[in-house]
């Protein structure tokens, strides 16, 4: 059996004991496999679910309700990740999976799926690795990628749903967070948060445009911008800072989880497609992703929710053009929408 349409009769589901989700990278992606471990969970109560994740990013899934255990892998070069990869293998071999579900769909996952052992291989149509997989769908890049993933479930029986993503914020996080909102005077403030960094230069907004939109939003809300960073990031901060008129704030220095508690009191997020974005959803905060040319709005931002905008202008084609074609006015009429909206919706 090795085709996109067929699933699993309900005998075969019966005697599935042991589950293993594999998406190992990237941050934004296993944070997106987050919206149907629920539903997982429900079809199968009694079943083990494990998840094969990155050392890196094992705050994702930590305390997650719906994952029995993280199978983590760390990132290794040379020989040593022969290595590890072979570790890997070993566990996974070891726990005896019924079924593999295979989110990342790339060479390393599939040599992990190959050597797994399980009888039922979920994963992705693609140009490589098709037949280590006996039920496979195919991939959309027109649908939000937390959507999306629901589509290689379905051979279990289990079908896109209504959800939100789950990213549990620590109460150290929290108090962190807290503390320093209270010693910048924002504690009872609204605020907008910018994330101007990214590693992906085609995806970058042009750090000048960042300040002129923080003072066009101070200008007509009187909203604070506090400028989220990671590792390598705080110069183009302070490179915004410098150049508006109203200095935004920048934010302490923030593990992933921190930024999520910084998000959860926010009045929104604006920055270009990246990672963040998907904490800002996770985070029920509403959200504007600016796109560039290379990456899809339908795919990566969570437009089938009113609190959840993008830009993209589609006339721009210079992947190397800062602006992304994208003007400051245009965003903050944007964030005029994204205030009505939520005015209209309490």
């Amino acid at each position: 059996m090795s085709n996109t349409n067929s699933s699993l009769t309900d005998s075969q589901l019966k005697c599935i004991q042991r589950i293993l989700i594999i998406q190992y990278q990237p941050f934004g992606d296993i944070l997106l496999n987050t919206g149907y471990l629920s539903f997982l969970r429900e079809k199968f109560p009694t079943a083990r679910i494990d998840f094969l994740i990155g050392k890196r990013f094992l705050t994702l899934l930590e305390c997650n309700p719906h994952i029995d255990n993280l199978i983590v892998m760390n990132k290794q070069k040379g020989w040593r990740y022969y290595t590890e990869r072979l570790r890997i293998i070993r566990l996974v071999r070891s726990n005896r999976y019924d079924v593999v579900i295979d989110q990342i769909r790339n060479g390393g996952s599939a040599m992990i799926t190959l050597c797994s052992g399980a009888r039922y291989r979920l994963g992705w149509e693609l140009k490589r690795w098709n037949r280590l997989y006996n039920y496979r769908r195919i991939r959309s890049n027109d649908r939000y990628y937390s959507l999306m993933k629901f589509r290689l479930l379905e051979p279990l029986g289990i079908y896109e749903q209504p959800h939100e993503l789950y990213y549990h914020i620590r109460d150290a996080s929290k108090n962190n967070v807290s503390a320093w909102l209270t010693d910048t005077g924002l504690d009872d403030r609204r605020f907008v948060v910018f994330s101007p960094g990214t590693p992906v230069l085609a995806k970058k907004w042009s750090l000048d445009s960042f300040a002129a939109l923080a003072d066009l939003i101070y200008a007509k809300y009187e909203m604070e911008i506090v400028l989220l960073w990671g590792p390598g990031e705080q110069d183009d901060c302070h490179y915004i800072a410098g150049k508006a008129q109203h200095k935004p704030l920048i934010a302490l220095p923030t593990t992933f989880n921190e930024a999520g508690a910084l998000l959860q009191r926010a009045f929104a997020y604006i920055s270009q497609d990246g990672g963040i974005n998907h904490v800002a959803v996770a985070m029920q905060t509403p959200s504007i992703a600016l796109f560039g040319p290379t990456t899809n709005p339908l795919k990566w931002q969570a437009w089938h929710k009113p609190f959840h905008l993008y830009l993209r202008n589609y006339a721009c084609k210079d992947a190397s053009d800062r602006t992304l074609g994208i003007t400051p006015e245009m965003v903050l009429e944007k964030f005029d929408a994204l205030v009505r909206i939520l005015e209209v919706n309490g």
